[in-house]
């Protein structure tokens, strides 16, 4: 798990929000779980069952520390290649049939466009396959950029993906707010100094991103709830 420094905590939400920034796979769409259903089948199949503790340390990272990670905890004799190969063609079989939306995905969205918030995606999943599955979902035309994998050196949990997002948007890391579900997204957006809502998906909030996080919010729904809701004077 990604460890979030104390001294990198952004507690509050800005007032005026100039930018959001959202994580696409467990956050927007329900591509984290149609992915971890495809890496649970496929390690059954293969004879190798993938422990609970496993899987979750897949959750949100990108493809080439997972495969780092698998190969030092399941060692050389683990099919690492046929792994892949054959959970891709489960999940982009899920794909096809139609990803859906995380419950008030477009209602959110819908909040920061009608409100003149610029948006951005942030996400650990390639360039052609991120832009791909965004259109499928009716969501690409909501973005102003996309920072995918393909666009950074250092991928999340390091702050390059939200720094280039909001540098793409031209708006001040103070001023974005950042929509996450996974341990790794909420610490590259902390690091980045954007105001993070923490929204699980496949796993909850710890104790460590309760803390870090500006909220830790139930749904996409609850967070356009909080955002017009009066404030006191």
């Amino acid at each position: 798990m990604a460890t979030i420094s104390q001294s990198a905590r952004t507690p509050a939400l800005p007032d005026p929000i100039r930018a959001a920034i959202f994580d696409m796979d467990g956050t927007l769409l329900e591509s984290e779980a149609a992915q971890h259903r495809a890496f649970e089948e496929t390690g059954h199949a293969l004879g190798w069952p993938m422990e609970p503790d496993v899987l979750a340390a897949m959750i949100g990272i990108n493809r080439d520390a997972n495969r780092r990670m698998l190969a030092e905890r399941l060692g050389p004799d683990f099919p690492l290649d046929r792994f892949y190969a054959e959970s891709d063609a489960l999940f982009e079989a899920s794909v096809e049939a139609g990803l859906p939306l995380r419950p008030g995905a477009e209602v959110i969205l819908d909040h920061f466009r009608d409100a003149g918030v610029k948006l951005a995606l942030c996400t650990s999943t390639e360039g052609g396959k991120a832009q791909a599955r965004l259109e499928r979902a009716g969501l690409l035309h909501y973005f102003d950029a996309v920072v995918t994998r393909s666009d950074v050196t250092h991928p999340k949990p390091h702050p390059e993906p939200y720094l280039l997002a909001a540098s793409r948007l031209g708006v001040d890391p103070a001023d974005c707010v950042a929509v996450e579900d996974s341990y790794a997204g909420v610490s590259s957006a902390v690091a980045a100094g954007i105001a993070t809502v923490m929204v699980p998906d496949l796993l909850p909030a710890t104790e460590e991103q309760t803390m870090a996080a500006a909220r830790v919010l139930p749904s996409l729904t609850a967070l356009r709830d909080l955002l017009l809701a009066p404030t006191e004077s």
